[in-house]
Formats: C-alpha cells, structure tokens, sequence
C-alpha cells in the first residue's frame, strides 16, 4: 500500500469511528433523558400521595406532648425496613419526651392500622417519678462556720422550689438549679458556681434523688471605681449616683439599679456597670463603669392638641451642663388656646443622699371659664427623688392678676411655703395594670411676710388600679383639698380650686366647676371629685372603657353640690403612651362632651 492509499484508509477509519462515537453519545443522552423522565414521574407520583397518618393514643398530658414534637412521615414507607426505622425512631423520641416530663418507664408500641397509609402510637406513661430526696451542699465562704452563714444556708436551702414529693421534671431541675446559684451570687458571692449537680432516677419507684454542690468562693466587697468615657463631666457626677460606698458587702441589685440611674440619665447615651470577678481582688473589687456622654444641648418642638386648652404649639431648650456644672437648664414657651406659658428652671444633679436643688421663673397667661389670669412665679426647692416616692419642699413668691368677666379687677401676691410628697408602686409606669399612687400637697401663705392674706392650703389625692383577669383592669381616683382661709380674696388660684375635664369630672368643661364671679367661674376653697372606670382590652393595643366621675368645687362644703358625669370611651396603647377618647354625659343637663388625652396623669 502506497502512502496515499494509506493517507486515505486512515481517514475512512476515523470518519466511522466518530460516527460511532455520535451514535453513542446520542444514545447516551437519550438513556438520561429517559431516566429523568422517570424519575420526574416517581418524584411527582410521591408528592400526588398522601401522607401518612399518625394517631397518638396517650393520657391528656403525654398527648399534648407528643402531638407536639413528634412529625409524622411525609410519605407511604418504602418497605418493612423503612417502616421499622421510623418505628425506633418515634419510640427513642417519645420516650426521651415523656423522660423530661417525669415519665421514666413507659410503654410504647407503632403499629399499622391502615395499609402503609394510617398508624397509631399507643403510650402508657407509666407512674410519674417524683423527687424522693435533696441534697445541698456549700464550699467556700459560706460554708464557714459562722453563725450569719449559718442563717444564710437555712435561708437557701428554705427557698429550694422542686422539694420532696413534687413532680420531677427536666426544666423543673434546671430552674430549680438556676434560681438557687442566682440566689447565692446576687449577694457577696460573684463567682459562685455549681461544682456537681446530678440527678438519680430510680425507675422502679419512680423517684429521684437530687443533690447539688455550690462553691460560693470568697465574699466580695466593693472598690473604687474605674470610669470611661468621661470627657465633659467630673467624676463625682457618677459618684453620687452610687447606691453603694467603698468597702460596702456586693449586691447584684445595686449595679443594676447604678446602671439604670446612670442610663436614665439625660447625661449618657449608654452606661454598662460592672465588677471584675477575680477572686483574688475581692476584698475591694473594681466597679467599672463605661459609658458613652450625650450631646449637652437639645432644641425641641411640638404641636397638639387637647380637650382640656385646645391646639398646642412649643418650643424648648435643655443645657444638660449648664455653667459647666453638670445642672440642667431648661427653657419652654408654650402657646396654647387657653393658656400661654414661659418657664425656665436650673436643676443640680442629685448629691449622694439623692437631694437636688431646683429654682424657676414662670409667667403664664390664661384665659378659662371667663376668668383670664397673668401671673408671675419665682421659686426655689429640694426634691428628693427616690424608686417609689418624691419629696418636694420649697418656698415661691407670685403675683397675679385676674379679670373676672363681669367682676371688679385684682392683684394677688403671695410668699408661700410648699410641700409635696408623692409614694407609687406600679407595675408599668406607661400602662399600669395594678398598683397606685398616692400624693399629698400642704402650702401656706402668711400676711406678715408678703402675702396679701392668710391662708394654709391642704389637697390629698389617690389612684388605685386593681387587676381584672390577665387584660381587664378596674380603676378609681379620689381627691380632696380644703383651703383654710376667712376668705377666698387674696389667694392665688394656685392655692384654690376648680373642677371639670379630664382627670377630673368628664361631661363638664375644662375647670368648669367653681365659684361665680360675675361671668366668670373662679377657686373656691374646697373640692371633691372621684371617679370609677372599668377597662376591657379586646386585643394588646385596644380596649374600651366605662366610667363614672362625680364631685364638685365650691367656696364652702355648704354650697357643695354633688355634679355627675358617665360614659364610655377607647383605649389605644400607642406608642408615646395610652390615648384615651371618652364621649361623657353631663347628667343635669344630658349634654354630650367629648375628652381625649394622652399618657397616665400621676
């Protein structure tokens, strides 16, 4: 063979050999085509059946368990060995279910009911194990041999939750567990631990034995402390917010509550409170406060809108270091439809026995019930401001000017001695739920120094709120202020009263209630009112609500006579705090007069 006729039997034998190979790859294609198709058809055919169905027949308790956590199998078992795999499966689960409810020895079966398509899991508990013994031990300091560790031990070992005879439960063990360590390191111990805890079950008698070991390790006091983030702000601002001194027994509460002062205040952005727990530090651990300062200066403004004064508009400027001192400057004007207000005040920070000092001016202009005012205020306090209750005593002079309609013209100056005193202990103090309040206000004015009468001004007034299932809430309001003086003439209305409105008595206007002068309603020198209401919550944000008020304001408990007021209203907890919109019937007359407001008056 000549090398063309060999060039040329070369070719012919690559060109069938890749037609063979097309051929194959050809074949090739179509063979996963097909078996894709296939696939896809099984695939399709198993999401078209239905899923299998599972009855668990148990006691109430285990079926609720149970039916819970335990999934059934989204398709027919393939074979037997599927079948039994899930079947161990379900019996493992089950039984390490009923194990964290108490049930150590029960009986499980999974059988087929229904041709690969309907199965039953049928569960006896078994006898519910119950705690048999504790056993609680301490190491360290507090198991010293002292008579105040002694009471300390009993006192722990007192307040242990899952006691002899009680359920034993998983989650019972843990909390149980949890509370006490919490107990012991909320008190001079900062590093305690659980050195052992275990827990015997013995299924035969369905009891366990419990025992637990805790090393206190050594009892910590306070040191000084480690502050960061200070830049414009001396350090005895943050030591005066200290419920704590040096050398004092560690409290767990008081850092929270140094944290939450700190927070509150309108000095920081963020404050975190915390000690190093290094045992060998802890006969004057660290107290380290990080913190992060807020801006000192803010300008605000508002509009709104109230049934009591009408539209709203105002402007305000805090200095949260004024001169600075760390005080707080604070500026308003604002501009209402009834009444027209300029303030400015200077607060000193609380010192270490929580007592600030506060002085103001104060020139408003109102004009209400015919009667418009200009008074002038200047006055000087120290409040005392603790978790429950504010204490208030201080001294202001005022002036004022009243234009009864239809009444002669006066002027009324006053140096007066004041003191107010409010306790609350509420659960929330945006949406109370239960709880009160209570506050009392004495005052008085004398015509030997600057005041144009004499006169001793007394006013009492309660809120109680009493839970109504989990939601529902029944509320009542009472007050009472009596002015002892030979004459209402003389005394600013500060020191008289008016009723009517909001937080008052509903169905009559804004400070309605009173004593006539000419056109005008002016303070009388007694008052009364109270007020009755029911609040039903359909939903976490809405409620609606019924009420009662009742009371007047008069110049004598003679002239006293009786005004009522009902009706209905919504309730919306938003977001700046519960809005209240109340239609009330005026009962004398049946007038009709919508209120509205917004946030709970203390």
């Amino acid at each position: 063979m000549n090398r063309l006729d060999k060039f040329f039997y070369q070719a012919e034998c690559n060109w069938r050999a890749g037609l063979l190979l097309l051929c194959l790859l050809y074949l090739s294609c179509c063979g996963t085509a097909l078996a894709a198709s296939a696939i896809s058809k099984d695939t399709e055919k198993e999401k078209k059946s239905d899923p299998v169905e599972v009855t668990i027949i148990a006691p109430s308790t285990a079926k609720k368990l149970l039916e819970k956590y335990i999934t059934p199998p989204a398709k027919p078992f393939k074979d037997e060995i599927s079948q039994a795999a899930y079947a161990r499966k379900i019996k493992q689960e089950s039984t390490e279910l009923l194990a964290t409810e108490g049930y150590f020895t029960p009986e499980i079966e999974f059988n087929e009911r229904e041709n690969n398509k309907a199965y039953e899991l049928r569960v006896t508990p078994g006898p519910r194990t119950r705690v048999a013994a504790v056993s609680i031990e301490f190491q360290g300091n507090l198991a010293a041999d002292e008579p105040e560790q002694h009471i300390r031990v009993e006192q722990l070992r007192a307040g242990w939750t899952l006691k002899p005879g009680k359920v034993f439960r998983s989650a019972r063990w843990e909390d149980a567990k949890s509370a006490l360590l919490s107990n012991v390191a909320d008190r001079d111990y900062a590093t305690a631990r659980i050195v052992e805890s275990y827990a015997r079950v013995d299924p035969d008698t369905a009891q366990a034995t419990l025992s637990i070991i805790i090393d206190s390790g050594p009892a910590f006091r306070y040191g000084e402390l480690q502050i960061t983030g200070l830049e414009r702000y001396q350090p005895d601002v943050i030591q005066n917010s200290m419920p704590f001194r040096p050398g004092d027994p560690y409290r767990r509460d008081q850092l929270l509550a140094f944290q939450v002062a700190l927070q509150n205040s309108q000095l920081f952005n963020s404050a975190a409170v915390t000690i190093k727990p290094d045992p060998a530090l802890h006969e004057a651990v660290p107290v380290i406060v990080i913190l992060t300062e807020a801006k000192s200066k803010h300008v605000g403004a508002g509009i709104g809108y109230s049934s009591n004064n009408g539209a709203r508009g105002e402007i305000n400027y805090q200095d949260y270091n004024f001169l600075g001192r760390a005080w707080n400057l604070g500026s308003l004007l604002r501009l209402e439809q009834k009444r027209q207000t300029f303030s400015a005040r200077v607060d000193t920070l609380p010192d270490a026995n929580r007592y600030r000092y506060s002085s103001g001016v104060r020139v408003e202009k109102t004009d209400i019930k015919n009667l418009k005012t200009f008074n002038q205020r200047v006055d000087f306090s120290r409040i005392r401001t603790t978790a429950h209750s504010i204490l208030k005593v201080g001294i202001n002079w005022q002036r004022e000017e009243r234009e009864p309609s239809g009444a002669p013209n006066t002027v009324n100056e006053t140096l007066a001695l004041d003191s107010w005193y409010r306790y609350h202990d509420i659960d929330d103090p945006v949406n109370v739920h239960s709880g009160f309040v209570s506050e009392v206000r004495l005052g008085g004015g004398s015509s030997y120094v600057l005041s144009d009468r004499n006169f001793v001004r007394s006013y009492l007034r309660h809120q109680q709120w009493f839970p109504v299932g989990r939601r529902d809430t029944l509320y009542f309001r009472a007050e009472a202020g009596y002015t002892l003086a030979s004459s209402r003439q003389g005394i600013p209305q500060e020191y008289l009263f008016r009723a009517g409105g909001i937080q008052s008595i509903r169905g009559y206007d804004f400070l309605s209630l009173g004593v006539r002068e000419g056109n005008a309603i002016v303070g009388g020198r007694v008052v009364a009112t109270g007020t009755a209401e029911y609040v039903h919550w359909f939903s976490n944000d809405w409620g609606g609500a019924a009420f009662v008020d009742a009371g007047d304001a008069a110049d004598r408990w003679e002239d006293f006579k009786l005004a009522l007021g009902y009706g209905v209203g919504a309730r919306w907890r938003s977001p700046a705090g519960p809005f209240a919109l109340d239609l009330a019937r005026r009962h004398d007359t049946g007038t009709l007069r919508v209120h509205f407001s917004i946030a709970v008056a203390f």
